[in-house]
């Protein structure tokens, strides 16, 4: 039987050889890294990292690496495009701003009205409980405004905060996302897609 590799592995595959073309002694400096001479460590949507200083893959663990998953796509990719591509000098701006502005400026899918975002407030109705726990979990920080409304850590350094609404008599669920108005100088516009994505992904796994 011939193994086929994916497009998407490919991708991840090629990322990784450039990302061993970065400096890796300032990524450490501006992020703050864990690091040891094999492994740059950092943590993602509450899950450690770690990318292998000699070939770039990355791989995450829940049990101190006991037991180790090679990231997959959107883990990859975002992982990659904050260190090897984030703006030097990068800083928030500690103002958040609702996603959809990003949209105005830069052709995608993260307009509050795609179907990316739909999809996910409609998975999320009836489980406000389920949600609120699953942010809780993901070490979320609890916040008004919104049936379930929580700041999190994309990165450890990159906060995003994520307010749900479930529908009543005149409105649909409803899903608002907010990022720091400087977001897209730690990674590009198309990437924070992936982001995003494995953070639903993470709250539907703990729901």
């Amino acid at each position: 039987m011939i193994n086929t590799i994916t497009n998407y592995e490919k991708t991840k595959i090629s990322m990784a050889n450039i990302f061993l073309q970065y400096d890796q002694k300032a990524m450490i400096k501006k992020f703050s890294l864990e690091h040891d001479p094999d492994w740059l460590s950092l943590t993602f949507v509450n899950r450690i990292y770690r990318i292998n200083r000699q070939t770039g893959s990355v791989q995450w663990s829940n049990d101190a690496f006991e037991t180790v998953y090679e990231a997959d796509y959107n883990e990859a990719m975002t992982i990659y495009d904050v260190l090897c591509y984030s703006k030097d000098g990068c800083h928030l701006a500690n103002e958040f701003v609702n996603i959809n502005r990003l949209s105005t400026i830069r052709t995608g899918n993260l307009s509050q009205n795609s179907g990316f975002f739909q999809s996910t407030a409609d998975f999320f109705h009836g489980k406000p409980l389920e949600l609120h726990n699953a942010c809780i979990a993901l070490s979320g920080k609890e916040l008004d405004k919104g049936d379930v409304a929580f700041e999190m850590k994309l990165f450890s350094f990159l906060p995003i905060i994520i307010r749900f609404w479930e529908a009543d008599d005149e409105f649909p669920t409803s899903l608002q996302i907010l990022a720091d108005r400087n977001i897209l100088d730690y990674m590009h516009y198309e990437t924070l897609m992936f982001a995003l994505t494995h953070l639903f992904q993470r709250l539907k796994e703990e729901m």
